[in-house]
């Protein structure tokens, strides 16, 4: 716990530049992906509400579309948008969570078909890493984040650890953050169902 708060510490201090986050955002809205960094490990990304965008990351992971990716929200306003009806357990867990936690919803709106499990659900983090919850805002809407690689391979700790196959696929890899050393590692994942029924994914 005081590791996860000394680097979020760090994260905070740390600025970003605008032309980044610019040309991050620029790429979002045209279509593209990105590589970007979250507030666990870095992901590659794409407008959420756009199937061909997030067609287009399945591809590069070279992962079966019929598995899910999550997606991040900037704020709880974000989050009750892109949910049809959010179990109050959920607003509970949100809540008292220290570390970075994914929740698995059901009936998620307003995001492409093909970004969802195969039961219709989705899991979405409300994001407190400045850059990516600076671009959900200015998208307007959620941004899809996967680990960066290839499915089947171990997912990279630091910017350094992602292969050039993922740095080359992209359109765009956003600069903020990239000299890290300490590693980062995957949210924790709950999932909640109606009836405030709760299962422990990861």
């Amino acid at each position: 716990m005081e590791d996860y708060k000394k680097s979020t510490a760090v994260r905070i201090e740390q600025r970003y530049d605008e032309d980044d986050l610019k040309e991050a955002l620029k790429t979002l809205k045209e279509g593209g992906i990105i590589l970007y960094p979250t507030d666990t490990v870095w992901g590659i990304g794409c407008d959420a509400r756009n199937a061909e965008a997030v067609e287009k990351i399945f591809n590069l992971k070279q992962r079966a579309d019929s598995k899910s990716m999550l997606v991040l929200v900037g704020s709880e306003g974000m989050l009750q948008r892109t949910v049809k009806d959010i179990p109050d357990i959920a607003w509970q867990l949100i809540d008292v969570a220290v570390n970075p936690m994914t929740i698995i919803y059901d009936d998620p709106v307003g995001v492409a078909d093909n970004l969802k499990a195969e039961d219709g659900s989705l899991g979405i983090r409300i994001t407190t890493e400045k850059f990516s919850r600076t671009l959900c805002e200015r998208l307007k809407g959620p941004i899809v984040s996967t680990s960066a690689n290839i499915s089947g391979k171990p997912t990279p700790k630091t910017f350094a650890e992602i292969s050039s196959d993922i740095k080359n696929g992209v359109d765009y890899v956003c600069k903020f953050r990239q000299n890290e050393k300490a590693s980062s590692k995957p949210s924790n994942i709950i999932k909640v169902t109606k009836g405030n029924i709760v299962k422990v994914i990861r």
